[in-house]
């Protein structure tokens, strides 16, 4: 284990083999194809986002390092699909740090793995007390990666060369990586839990919430006391929505949520009382003032009111339970805590261990006899893999049938 100061330890700044050239054009992809496929070994993958700055999660530069190929970086933009890649990448593992950031934005691309090794998932599962890329390398490699462009507006064309020199980093060291925790892995039983976890990861999709009831995610909601305010809200995001998918910016540098929320709270009905509305002002919004009001007033004469809660299938916070269910919160603070327990024993968190929406689930909704096997049947009816069914049911069987008295009520 590494005990040197961060600062102390070596600083990358560049991939040994100097920051390639951006392929954009059908040439050069199927270059890189051929590159890639004569390579061999695992493939190192990444792929940056504008988020924040375009609609959307898309793509706007994957990087990718195979041994004997070295490394490549692809601009999308000018593609339909990276097929070619995909191709050239058949059956061989890829090597991503946090897949879940990723594969949505490559599944777009068409490129889809065969295997997966998470350096990100495996160092929670190791046990490391930070999990972050540069973290990671410190702990694990004894390096520093220069890394500051991570927030960058990844669709500026030409994009600099500092930015492709950190977008480069982001796949030298992934192998070398991979070796280090395997071997940490193997060393404390977790290889299966590990490949258990990356199949599954493999067919990672985000949830997908209908474009109906996204304006519910609008941060600060809850200020909002009536229905009809909430109508107007969804108005407004929607509203917000369409101009940003048709201007392809992110819907935030439109307008912020406060300033929805602001507006749904206020109702104005003349330009001026909507651009005194805080995050109306300025001469965008002015500019697109009419917009605005005619889905403010579309919103406060709707007779399509919004429910204050929409019915998701899903628990409630556990915070509500002391008073709705105290069988279930007790039950849900019982295995909880016995949980992290095991977690630590473990050397890892106890979301790790299992997903904390997983064991909500399981105590507010329990099977109608509880027992091991019910309780195993119901964890992986929720997605659990088989290693936290075995390390977790006998826990889960016990706390929900003798839960804690609270002691704090």
């Amino acid at each position: 284990m590494v005990v040197s100061e961060p600062e102390e330890l070596p600083l990358i700044t560049e991939p040994d083999g100097g920051v390639p050239p951006v392929i954009d054009s059908e040439r050069g992809l199927l270059r890189a194809a051929e590159a890639l496929a004569a390579g061999h070994g695992p493939v190192a993958v990444d792929a940056e986002r504008a988020s924040g700055f375009r609609y959307g999660q898309r793509a706007f530069l994957v990087q990718l390092k195979r041994a004997n190929s070295g490394i490549w970086l692809i601009d999308p933009e000018p593609f339909q699909t990276l097929e070619p890649i995909q191709e050239a990448l058949k059956d061989s593992e890829w090597i991503l740090h946090a897949a879940t950031q990723d594969l949505p934005c490559l599944a777009e691309l068409g490129m889809r793995p065969d295997q997966i090794f998470d350096t990100e998932l495996a160092a929670r599962l190791a046990g490391l007390p930070r999990v972050g890329l540069g973290a990671v390398v410190e702990h694990l490699l004894g390096l520093r990666l220069a890394k500051e462009h991570s927030a960058a507006d990844w669709s500026r064309r030409p994009l600099p060369a500092e930015w492709l020199r950190y977008a480069a980093l982001d796949v030298e060291l992934l192998m070398s990586l991979r070796e280090e925790l395997s071997t940490l892995l193997a060393a404390q039983g977790k290889t299966q839990w590990a490949q258990q976890e990356f199949e599954h990861l493999r067919f990672f999709e985000p949830t997908a919430v209908p474009r109906a009831d996204r304006w519910r995610k609008t941060s600060g909601l809850s200020k909002l006391g009536s229905p009809r305010k909430m109508a107007v809200l969804r108005e407004l995001w929607n509203e917000r929505e369409s101009l940003a998918e048709n201007r392809d910016v992110a819907p935030t540098h439109l307008l912020p949520d406060r300033a929805l929320v602001a507006a749904a709270d206020a109702l104005p009905r003349t330009v001026p009382q909507l651009t005194g509305v805080p995050g109306f002002q300025g001469r965008a919004a002015k500019r697109e003032a009419p917009r605005w009001l005619r889905a403010i007033q579309a919103g406060a004469a709707t007779e399509d009111l919004p429910s204050r809660q929409r019915s998701t299938g899903t628990p409630p916070p556990p915070r509500t339970w002391k008073d709705r269910n105290p069988l279930a919160f007790r039950r849900f603070r019982t295995a909880r805590e016995r949980l992290g327990r095991r977690a630590e024993q473990l050397q890892m968190m106890p979301e790790s261990l299992l997903a904390p929406a997983v064991l909500k689930q399981i105590c507010w909704n329990p099977p109608a006899v509880i027992d091991p096997e019910t309780v195993a049947a119901t964890l992986k009816q929720h997605g659990a893999r088989p290693w936290q069914i075995e390390q977790t049911s006998a826990i889960i069987t016990v706390a929900m049938l003798d839960p804690e008295e609270l002691t704090d009520l």
